[in-house]
């Protein structure tokens, strides 16, 4: 009897209600043609897509022939590049979605508060931290871990290339892949927290990770995070029934108790580099660094935040502040390779302004190159780390979204992968082009152009990411050539939380510069 009650109750919930409330249409999404076919009255679809490995190309493919798409029994996506300002402008009356409080903790950070007067509170509080004017001030941070990343790559370079010829295996001595995520999360670690992790001395991910009882134990960087992406993504999309799934998903796969294991540990990373940073600030360290910038004001005055909340800022700024850096980081130097004209006019530039001793590359020097910076954008544009549709939720009482009226507390979204390869806007979509940034042309795309979102929550720590990519990859490309394994090497990336490339086997050889 209680098998047949819990059988009639799934039923009951996953095809007699929603096929009643789809014919129903309280809403009036029926008129919108589903991504797959049963998008309309269950999220599974969606789920079991966001398990394939890169759901935002189909659902590119779909809005080939539909701007709007029923991606799930409440939910839109968008592809029209009209609709950017109605779903994430400045005026927008969207507010962040449930996938935001779903996937919280405790508490909410800067990125998955939901709450507007909330969000302006951490915005205020926060801005002086990520303003352009700090992260100068912080650059030697970045030339330092630089500098380390050169060295390592000194010590693997082998000799030049032959002309057509193809790197030796044993010569594919840099996973470039890996070396970003060292990079990028050593610095975040020393200009949010002052802290040096040894990832670049050691070649190694190996990081602390400590549970609430004080209790410690050494878990690698890159494992931990990765399951952190994948684990609740794969699952959230289906709000209502997310938390049941997450209990289910231990109960019957041992890999994703193995993943929800890995996540619980990369909480242990950030609450170690939490509790590591706090000793020293209560010791009375003077540190110019993002935590200071959070726990009180230019005056000295404190912003009395809780415990709980300074974790959760630590934790967007660990998670989101490497990762996304890192992938364009990759994806820059692979189009670069993929294109030897782009790379020969970006060495030129470079070469114009930089001095062979230049062993990192002053950011007074390249901040302002605009081929380097265009090399930059049209990979963010190609290839966005962050590619699925960052879900918003209309107003209560619903809002016009391009001139068409959406019921209130409807899921609505864009992919920046979408966006971005949309022809009308970017012509010859899946070629690197990076002269389309220079010029009047370039100005008259930066509306189209979302890697880092748009409008009010818009990414706050862009200006860290465009400095690490901007002095790393002019010190790269001008000190260094690189290699492949094949011309045609082209392997499959996976889209989680983020579009995240697997290894980069790089031969690497030191420039003549004359």
């Amino acid at each position: 009897m209680y098998a047949l009650a819990v059988t009639l109750f799934f039923i009951f919930c996953f095809f007699v209600k929603p096929v009643v409330i789809y014919i129903y249409d309280p809403k009036g999404l029926r008129k919108y043609p589903n991504f797959s076919f049963f998008s309309g009255i269950s999220d599974l679809p969606f789920l079991y897509e966001s398990r394939r490995g890169f759901r935002s190309r189909r659902l590119f493919e779909a809005h080939k022939k539909h701007p709007v798409l029923r991606i799930g029994p409440n939910a839109l996506s968008y592809s029209d590049p009209r609709a950017i300002k109605d779903i994430y402008g400045h005026g927008t009356a969207c507010v962040k979605d449930r996938f935001y409080s779903e996937t919280a903790g405790s508490h909410s950070h800067l990125a998955d508060v939901v709450d507007k007067s909330d969000h302006a509170r951490k915005r205020k509080i926060l801005s002086s931290a990520y303003a352009l004017k700090n992260l100068e001030e912080w650059e030697f941070k970045v030339a330092d871990v630089s500098r380390k990343l050169i060295k390592a790559f000194d010590a693997r370079c082998t000799d030049p290339l032959p002309s057509n010829q193809l790197p030796k295996k044993e010569d594919l001595t840099v996973d470039y892949r890996n070396w970003t995520v060292l990079f990028t999360a050593s610095a975040i670690a020393s200009i949010g927290l002052s802290e040096d992790l040894g990832f670049l001395d050691d070649g190694s991910d190996k990081v602390i990770s400590e549970s609430k009882d004080g209790s410690t134990k050494t878990v690698s960087f890159r494992e931990c995070h990765a399951a952190t992406g994948r684990v609740s993504y794969e699952l959230v999309w289906s709000y209502d029934w997310f938390k049941t799934f997450k209990r289910a998903s231990k109960l019957v796969s041992s890999n994703y108790r193995r993943l929800w294991s890995l996540d619980g540990d990369w909480g242990g990373i950030i609450y170690n580099r939490a509790t590591t940073r706090l000793k020293r600030y209560m010791a009375g360290e003077k540190l110019d660094d993002f935590f200071s910038a959070m726990m009180e004001d230019k005056n000295g005055s404190p912003h009395n935040l809780e415990w709980g909340e300074i974790v959760a800022e630590i934790s967007i700024m660990m998670n989101a502040g490497h990762d996304t850096t890192a992938i364009s980081l990759r994806n820059t130097l692979f189009f670069l390779l993929k294109n030897p004209r782009c790379m020969k006019k970006l060495r030129e530039e470079l070469d114009e302004i930089l001095d062979e001793g230049d062993v990192v590359a002053p950011y007074s020097k390249v901040k302002h190159l605009p081929y380097l910076r265009a090399c930059i954008d049209e990979s963010l544009r190609m290839m966005p780390p962050v590619i699925f549709g960052l879900p918003r939720r209309t107003p209560p009482d619903g809002t016009p979204i391009l001139d068409d009226y959406i019921a209130g507390d409807t899921s609505v979204s864009m992919s920046a992968y979408v966006i971005h390869h949309q022809e009308s806007v970017f012509r010859d979509h899946n070629t690197y082009y990076p002269e389309r940034w220079l010029g009047e042309e370039g100005k008259s795309l930066q509306p189209y152009f979302v890697p880092f979102s748009t409008g009010a929550r818009g990414c706050i720590g862009r200006n860290i990411s465009y400095l690490e990519q901007t002095v790393l990859i002019a010190s790269l490309i001008h000190r260094f050539k690189f290699a492949l394994p094949s011309p045609d090497w082209d392997p499959p990336v996976r889209e989680t939380t983020n579009l995240s490339p697997g290894p980069m086997p790089l031969k690497v050889w030191r420039r003549s510069v004359a």
